[in-house]
C-alpha cells in the first residue's frame, strides 16, 4: 500500500472500514441544524445521526478555511460524504459552522492578523462548546467523542488536544483526533504535544501545508505526549481525500475559499486508505 508512516505506540486489532463500500442508492437524509450556546453567542451546527435512542460515538467535524456551507446546501460535498460514512459506521456526526455563525465567508484569503476567527482561539471555542452541547444529549456516548479536521479545522484540532488546553469540568476527555492536512508550522515550534491518540494524515506533495513540519511536529511528541502517528502519502497534494478532483493549480484563481497558492487534488488510493485508517483509529 502506498503510503508511509511513523507510528510511536503499536496500533491495537484493527477492522475494516465498512463504509467504504458501495454507497447506498437511497438517498441520505439531510442533517439537522442545531443551535449551540457559545457564551452569550449562537454557534449553528449541522447533525448527522443514527436513527434511534443510542448512545451513539460521536465524531465533531471541523471545516477548512472555505467554511461548511455549500453554494445551494447545508454542508458541502466534500464535508457531507465523509459524514455519510461516518454515519453509515454507526457515528453520530456534528459540523458546527464556525465562520457562517459568526456571519463571515470563506477566511482563506484573509490574513492572519486581518481575521476575526482563529484557529488556536474561536475554532477551539468552538469545540469546546459543542462537546459541552453533546455531553448532555442523552444519545451521546459520554466516552466516544472523538475530533476530525481538515486544514484549519486540523490545525484548531492540534491546539484543541494539547495538555494545555485540557477540557476542565467536562469529563471524559476526547477520545481520539485525526487531523488532515494541517499547518503544523507553528505546533511544530512550541514543542506540540498531544493528551489524546491522534492521527495526522497528509500527502508527501502537499504544498499548502508543510509535510517536513508535521513530521517534526510529531518527531518532537515523542515519549511525552499520548500516542501520535503520521501517515503521509508519496504523490499525494493537499486535499486528497476529495472525491473526483482533478490535481490543478490553485495560484492565480480568485476563489476566497480556496488558499492563495499550491496545488489541490485527489488521490483514489490516499482517499481510499484514510477512509480505512480513520474507521480503524475512531474504533480504538
Amino acid at each position: 500500500m502506498r503510503r508511509s508512516a511513523i507510528a510511536f505506540l503499536p496500533l491495537f486489532a484493527l477492522s475494516w472500514f465498512a463504509s467504504g463500500c458501495a454507497a447506498d442508492a437511497a438517498q441520505p437524509e439531510a442533517p439537522l441544524q442545531v443551535d449551540i450556546p457559545l457564551g452569550s453567542a449562537t454557534l449553528r451546527a449541522q447533525l448527522y445521526k443514527p436513527d434511534g435512542d443510542g448512545p451513539f460515538p460521536v465524531v465533531i467535524a471541523l471545516h477548512g478555511c472555505g467554511g461548511l456551507v455549500g453554494h445551494s446546501e447545508p454542508v458541502q460535498p466534500r464535508y457531507r460524504d465523509w459524514a455519510e460514512q461516518l454515519l453509515k459506521a454507526g457515528n453520530a456526526v456534528l459540523l458546527p459552522d464556525s465562520y457562517g455563525s459568526r456571519e463571515l465567508g470563506p477566511q482563506c484569503r484573509v490574513k492572519e492578523r486581518e481575521r476575526h476567527v482563529l484557529a488556536r482561539r474561536e475554532r477551539v471555542a468552538d469545540i469546546m462548546a459543542s462537546r459541552q452541547w453533546l455531553v448532555q444529549q442523552p444519545w451521546t456516548a459520554r466516552n466516544r467523542i472523538s475530533l476530525v479536521g481538515w486544514a484549519n479545522g486540523a490545525s484548531a484540532v492540534l491546539w484543541a488536544v494539547r495538555p494545555q488546553l485540557s477540557f476542565r469540568g467536562v469529563e471524559p476527555d476526547f477520545r481520539s483526533a485525526i487531523a488532515f492536512y494541517p499547518d503544523c508550522r507553528i505546533s511544530a515550534g512550541l514543542g506540540w504535544s498531544a493528551r489524546v491518540p491522534t492521527l495526522l494524515l497528509i500527502g508527501a506533495k502537499d504544498d499548502v501545508s508543510s509535510p517536513p513540519a508535521c513530521r517534526q511536529m510529531i518527531d518532537g511528541a515523542r515519549g511525552r505526549s499520548a500516542l501520535t502517528r503520521i501517515v503521509v502519502y508519496p504523490g499525494a497534494y493537499h486535499d486528497f481525500d476529495r472525491a473526483n478532483l482533478p490535481l490543478h493549480a490553485i495560484s492565480g484563481t480568485s476563489d476566497a475559499a480556496l488558499p492563495d497558492r499550491g496545488h489541490l487534488g485527489g488521490d483514489p488510493e490516499a482517499r481510499a486508505d484514510s477512509q480505512k485508517l480513520v474507521a480503524e483509529w475512531l474504533k480504538r
